[in-house]
C-alpha cells in the first residue's frame, strides 16, 4: 500500500546523499534479500559483513530523513488529545494528501499511464502485513493486540482469498505488470526502504507505529482515486478489490489505532 507520495518522500535522501537512485536500489535489494527465507549457508560471515554495511547506509539514510524533518516535528503537541489531533490533521494537510496526481489517476489516466503508475507502486510495496508483524514485537500489550488486529485483517481473517498481499498479486498479474527494482523510480524505492527499517530496527519501533498509522490514516483517500481510474477504464472487479477494499478498510483501521493510541498515550502520562 505504498502509493509513492503518501508520507512526503520526494526530496528526503537530498542531504548528503549525492545519488539517490544507486542508494535505494542497494537498500531495495538488500532489503528483499535479508528478509527472504533462507537456510544455513557457509558464507554466514560475509552475509553478516554485507548486513553491517547496509545497516549503516540504511542508518545515514534514516538519520539524514529525520534531521530533515526535526523543526517541522519539534510543535507537535505531547499530551494525548493535543497529539491526536495533529496526527489525524495528516489527513487534511500531511505531505502528498490532495496531490493533483490522484484526480489525474481517476478522470484522465489512460491505461498505460495507470500501468505505469501501478507498476511503481507494485515495486515499492514493502508488504503491510510484514511490516505490522515486525513492529508489534515486544510492544506493551495494549498496541501488540491492535496490531494484531490490523495484521488479521491483513490476513484476510485466515481466509486465503481474503488475503491483502496476493489481491495486490492479482491486480499485477492481470495488468500483467512487470515492476523491478531497475525500472522503478527512486521515491518509491524509498518509501519502502524507510518502512522497512522502521519496522526491522527496534530503535526506530515507535517510528514504525507512526508510520503504520499515517499509512492507515492518510490512504484511503489516495487509493479510491486509484480504484475509479480503474473502474473508469474497464478494470475487472477482481483487478479493483485491493484499492476498493483499502478505501474503505483503512478508515476503520484509522479510528481504531487513534482511539487505541490516545488511551495508551493517556496511561503513559
Amino acid at each position: 500500500m505504498a502509493i509513492i507520495q503518501g508520507l512526503g518522500l520526494q526530496s528526503a535522501p537530498a542531504a548528503g546523499f549525492a545519488d539517490p537512485n544507486s542508494l535505494h536500489r542497494g537498500l531495495a535489494r538488500w532489503n528483499r534479500s535479508r528478509l527472504s527465507p533462507s537456510v544455513p549457508r557457509q558464507d554466514w560471515r560475509l552475509e553478516l559483513s554485507r548486513d553491517q554495511r547496509m545497516q549503516l547506509k540504511e542508518g545515514e539514510f534514516v538519520e539524514a530523513f529525520r534531521a530533515q524533518v526535526q523543526d517541522a516535528v519539534a510543535a507537535v503537541p505531547t499530551d494525548a488529545e493535543g497529539f491526536i489531533a495533529w496526527f489525524e490533521g495528516l489527513k487534511e494537510n500531511g505531505p502528498g494528501q490532495w496531490d493533483p496526481l490522484f484526480d489525474w489517476l481517476a478522470t484522465e489516466a489512460d491505461m498505460d499511464q495507470m500501468r505505469w503508475f501501478l507498476t511503481q507502486e507494485a515495486a515499492g510495496e514493502a508488504g503491510f502485513d510484514d511490516l505490522v508483524a515486525m513492529t508489534q514485537v515486544k510492544l506493551p500489550a495494549r498496541p501488540k493486540l491492535e496490531l494484531a488486529r490490523n495484521y488479521w485483517d491483513e490476513m484476510g481473517r485466515g481466509n486465503m482469498g481474503g488475503m491483502h498481499g496476493p489481491m495486490l498479486d492479482m491486480t499485477v498479474q492481470g495488468l500483467e505488470l512487470a515492476p523491478t527494482i531497475e525500472d522503478t523510480l527512486w521515491q518509491s524505492l524509498a518509501l519502502a526502504n524507510t518502512m522497512t527499517a522502521f519496522a526491522a530496527t527496534r530503535r526506530y519501533a515507535y517510528h514504525s507505529v507512526g508510520a503504520l498509522g499515517v499509512v492507515e490514516l492518510t490512504a484511503p483517500t489516495r487509493v479510491a482515486s486509484v480504484a475509479a481510474g480503474l473502474k473508469r477504464l474497464g478494470c475487472a472487479p477482481k483487478l479493483r478489490k485491493y484499492f476498493d477494499l483499502h478505501a474503505v478498510l483503512d478508515v476503520e483501521h484509522s479510528k481504531a489505532w487513534n482511539a487505541r493510541t490516545e488511551e495508551h498515550t493517556s496511561e503513559l502520562q
